[in-house]
């Protein structure tokens, strides 16, 4: 896992959801970190916007890990 990839993605979390950086880890879902289904759209789209790769509403779940979504985008940029 790249950690520019992850460190974007954090970045995109604790934005839209103004998680707490102590709570974030690779291992972490995002049911874990309370986000919920409005703003797991919101993430999705900032992903896209910001990292330029489309992920599924079925694909980025609540259950995924933010290591698992990290993983997720860098092979979609084929990385």
């Amino acid at each position: 896992m790249s950690a520019t990839t992850y460190d974007r993605l954090v970045e995109i979390v604790t934005t839209v959801h103004d998680a707490p950086t102590h709570r974030i880890s690779p291992d972490i879902t995002f049911a874990q970190l309370d986000v919920d289904s409005l703003t797991m759209v919101e993430i999705g789209m900032r992903i896209e916007r910001d990292l330029g790769v489309h992920i599924t509403d079925d694909e980025l779940s609540e259950d995924l890990t933010l290591g698992a979504t990290s993983t997720l985008i860098e092979t979609r940029l084929g990385q």
